[in-house]
């Protein structure tokens, strides 16, 4: 049984799967499992997948489902959720399985976003500053969790939205995250599309009416459009 599990929910990712592939093929050659879930990719991604991992699997689309879909099958002790557009340094892995060695519930990594300049260096600090202060990550910052911990809460509420939050909130009950660092590369493509600060305020604003109770599907509907209106 390998120590860890790394499960990749993926939807039209061919630009970018190849590389995660690379920066994770390390690990897989120690030992640690890789598990694509694809959410109905029409570009190629699967044909990329093929021969790199040790489980592709197909699933409706949907971040949350697409990830318990992948933790339904994992064999490891350890459940490692890795965004597709993520970089991973071999110093990050070596950190990594280094920390699991002492048996975390949980943890975290700090992110750097890919783009270049100071704006961007901003963001990634105010995130990782963010997720100190109040112990919840986003699922770009690489969850891990035991098989056992993830399985007791139920896995990812089925939700088109907030899942990381949602379930790091109860796993918060139980205990700290581990903070890892070197951070990982997630990124920057969606704040260079919309606008950096116009993509913070709608981030912040996103969250700020998840915590007053407002429905993840309204939610996503208004992450879609990239906008609050």
């Amino acid at each position: 049984m390998p120590q860890l599990s790394v499960i990749i929910p993926v939807r039209n990712e061919a630009q970018v799967l190849p590389r995660l592939l690379d920066d994770l093929s390390a690990l897989r050659a120690a030992g640690a499992e890789l598990i694509v879930v694809d959410g109905g990719s029409s570009d190629g991604t699967c044909e990329l997948a093929l021969g790199r991992v040790d489980q592709l699997l197909r699933s409706a689309p949907g971040r949350a489902l697409q990830m318990n879909a992948g933790a339904a099958v994992a064999r490891g002790e350890y459940l490692w959720f890795v965004h597709a557009d993520t970089r991973v340094s071999a110093e990050s892995l070596s950190r990594l399985q280094s920390v699991l060695g002492e048996r975390p519930l949980w943890g975290r990594f700090d992110v750097r976003l890919s783009g270049g300049g100071l704006a961007f260096r901003v963001i990634g600090w105010m995130i990782n500053l963010r997720s100190r202060l109040t112990g919840i990550a986003s699922g770009d910052q690489g969850i891990f969790v035991t098989r056992q911990g993830f399985d007791a809460l139920g896995g990812y509420a089925s939700i088109p939205l907030m899942e990381d939050l949602q379930l790091c909130r109860r796993l918060r009950v139980q205990a700290r995250p581990r903070c890892l660092r070197p951070p990982l590369s997630t990124s920057s493509r969606r704040w260079e599309e919309k606008g950096i600060w116009r993509t913070v305020v709608l981030m912040w604003c996103l969250r700020l009416a998840y915590y007053c109770g407002v429905s993840p599907e309204k939610l996503a509907r208004q992450y879609r459009r990239g906008s609050l209106l």
